[in-house]
């Protein structure tokens, strides 16, 4: 565990002085395979109940165990997008409980052994500032069935559909201090798993999920009893989920009493969390080597294979976007948050030799295109509008040929119709006007229609942006602003930066 200076923002002040959240994370990430764990069922997702269970799902008597193979490889290549030790032999072991939709009683996983061992993930945030969390382990196991309580008035059901489907347990160390920090952590995670193509991070399929522990202590004290709450599947939820429960073990601790080790449940509806049952510890599952598999062996050659067919990762695409197209932390930070975006943009940014203006290109997919798609409701994958049309567009405000106010409008035709930038202006006639005749008559009109303000701006050159307002509105935002306010300039006698 980091050994972190309390951050003044981050403490909350209770009725008898500050105090300190410490926060770790399990984050149960569904492996991206056609093929659970240890069988050959369908892991799609929104099939009918129970219709993708074999009989080693099941649990069917003397049905054994066959490791997927793909599945062991989806986590070496998370272990090594986490910068975390690969562990070349591994253990398979059976964790035992007892749960309606577990049919073998127990759930085969990962205990002293673990596929992958210590990683890192860095945060971003606000301010430049960044954080670094320590990946404990990831380990493999596979998931348990669904219990449907709300089918019947009288029973609960049960579906196995995903009884068997692998998942990533990937802990975290209890590095984070706020739940800015955990939802900022979450996010990463997501985001690099979702580059690595080795969890598709549908939080709201339940592909990714957090147990969020949380803990509060006195500013740089020794650490305090944490809860549990488990299974969170929102980024918001999990922020929700820390701050009631902080509060509440404050409140506890400073009318006197004990935090009980426990896990809670979080209740969206409500905003708070309520007690499960009481933490259980390691032993209380009674782990042991799962007798029908053997260890786990990796050759080294294949962790090597696997390293060699990484993709660019967000923190190395947002340095090379920052070194190659000289963006902001910030612009940068946006743009790789999800890798169609960064595709997108380099397709904007870049065409064969031509590279555009990488800040207007970056304010246009930000900004703009962002805006857009947000109000339309559609991803970047779903955009109406290709990085080609959007290219073309900034093409044409670079050279001229149409202002940025136009572009706002040509770029809502474009989005709504289908049709490109060039074909827009030329049919529509919003062609920038460059003509310093053309501009200085609608100038020479708006004086001779205002003489007191003329005299106005003369005296107090700020208002000389009036008739810039003015000029534009008369050409429909078609006159280039750079000649308006030029030409401008010189009719008041004015220097032209005035």
């Amino acid at each position: 565990m980091q050994n972190r200076e309390p951050r003044k923002e981050d403490l909350i002040k209770g009725a008898t002085g500050d105090w300190e959240i410490v926060l770790g994370l399990e984050v149960h990430a569904q492996v991206t395979s056609k093929s659970k764990l240890f069988s050959g069922a369908s892991t799609e997702f929104g099939a009918e109940p129970n219709t993708q269970v074999s009989l080693v799902d099941a649990a069917m008597p003397g049905m054994l165990p066959v490791i997927n193979r793909y599945c062991v490889e989806q986590a070496v290549k998370t272990g090594l997008g986490l910068k975390a030790q690969i562990n070349l032999r591994s253990v398979f072991d059976r964790k035992n409980y007892f749960y309606p939709d577990l049919p073998q009683g127990y759930q085969i996983s990962q205990f002293k052994n673990p596929i992958v061992g210590e990683g890192v993930v860095l945060l971003d945030m606000p301010g430049g500032r960044t954080v670094t969390v320590g990946i404990e382990r990831l380990h493999l196991e596979q998931d348990a069935g669904k219990s449907l309580h709300d089918q019947s008035p009288t029973m609960s059901h049960v579906d196995l559909n995903r009884s068997g489907v692998a998942l990533m347990e990937i802990v975290s160390k209890p590095d984070m201090r706020s739940a800015e920090e955990a939802r900022a952590y979450v996010t990463k995670l997501r985001t690099i798993l979702r580059y690595l193509g080795t969890c598709d991070g549908n939080m709201e399929e339940g592909s990714l999920r957090a147990d969020v522990n949380v803990s509060v202590r006195r500013p740089g004290g020794p650490l305090g009893t944490r809860c549990e709450m488990t299974n969170v599947n929102s980024i918001r939820f999990i922020g929700q989920a820390i701050e009631y429960e902080a509060r509440r073990q404050i409140e506890i601790l400073e009318e006197g009493g004990k935090i009980a080790q426990e896990t809670r449940l979080f209740d969206p509806k409500d905003g708070e969390t309520r007690s499960m049952r009481s933490k259980e510890e390691a032993h209380d599952y009674r782990y042991f080597p799962d007798p029908d598999l053997l260890p786990l062996v990796l050759a080294q050659a294949d962790v090597d294979r696997i390293a060699a067919s990484l993709p660019e990762l967000p923190d190395e695409k947002k340095a090379r976007l920052m070194s190659d197209y000289a963006l902001s932390a910030y612009d940068a930070t946006v743009l790789v948050g999800e890798k169609a975006t960064a595709d997108y943009y380099e397709a904007v940014v870049k065409d064969g030799s031509k590279t555009r203006d990488p800040k207007l290109a970056a304010n246009w997919v930000t900004v703009e295109l962002f805006g857009m798609l947000n109000r339309e409701g559609h991803s970047i994958e779903t955009s109406p509008v290709s990085a080609k049309q959007l290219a073309e567009l900034v093409d044409l405000i670079s050279d001229g040929t149409i202002s940025g106010r136009i572009a706002k409008q040509i770029f809502d035709s474009m989005y709504k119709t289908g049709r490109s930038a060039s074909e827009i202006v030329e049919k529509d006639g919003l062609r920038q006007v460059t003509d310093s005749g053309a501009i200085e008559a609608a100038i020479d009109a708006v004086m001779a229609a205002n003489p007191d303000k003329v005299e106005q701006a003369k005296a107090k050159p700020a208002l000389a942006a009036w008739f810039v307002g003015q000029v534009m509105k008369s050409t429909s935002g078609k006159a280039n602003p750079q000649v308006v306010n030029e030409i401008l300039a010189r009719k008041l006698g004015l220097s032209s930066e005035g």
